[in-house]
């Protein structure tokens, strides 16, 4: 046999170990939602040793804030190099961290008055299910957390309220929560009901 394949052969089988021990990020992963009733985006990060073990991993559910979408934690966040760098320093468990698209067909994470855009439903009843199934998470609460920066934090804080059975912890980072009262919600809500009735009514006229 060549000696120069040989070499090739036998660098090929020290590699294979570091490799499948380094953590990876795919952040354009597409799953189908019956209840937004269009195709959704998320990213993943899966830490060092994943592809080689056969263990269950805690999970953080990461949001994104306004304006970015999966992909804002990975590009912007550098969440893979701060994660590894947590992990390797023993200052954070291994874990998986999911992060959804929240500005694709409208922009934020709850449901809407209307129940015409349900978010929030999405979340829970198809994301969460999906991405635990296909990955090896540990589902039980006390391996779960949530966290979140602006539109994000208001999300991980009232999903953390909506559903405290499910998180064992919440981190909601410069949450973006509505102040208003409710009857200025409501007022708010009906005017923009008036306003697409008349651009209905405009529209006819035209």
């Amino acid at each position: 046999m060549n000696r120069n394949l040989i070499l090739f052969l036998f660098l090929l089988m020290i590699a294979y170990p570091v490799y499948s021990q380094e953590s990876k990020v795919f952040d354009n992963l597409v799953m189908n939602s019956n209840i937004l009733k269009m195709e959704r985006k998320y990213a993943i990060y899966l830490p060092p040793g994943y592809e080689s073990s056969e263990r269950s991993y805690p999970v953080l559910y990461l949001l994104h804030g306004a304006g970015d979408d999966q992909t804002g934690w990975v590009q912007f966040g550098e969440v893979q190099h701060i994660t590894d760098q947590a992990i390797k320093e023993g200052k954070a468990t291994v874990m998986i961290i999911v992060m959804p698209d929240a500005n694709t067909g409208r922009r934020g994470y709850f449901n809407d008055v209307n129940n015409e855009w349900r978010y929030e439903d999405f979340f829970f009843e198809e994301l969460m299910p999906e991405v635990e199934k296909k990955y090896r998470i540990k589902s039980e609460k006390r391996y779960r957390a949530i966290a979140g920066l602006s539109m994000g934090g208001g999300g991980s804080f009232i999903y953390a309220m909506h559903r405290p059975d499910l998180f064992s912890s919440s981190c909601p980072l410069s949450a973006a929560v509505r102040s208003n009262t409710f009857e200025e919600f409501k007022q708010g809500l009906e005017t923009k009901k008036n306003h697409r009735q008349k651009s209905k009514y405009a529209n006819c006229i035209l």
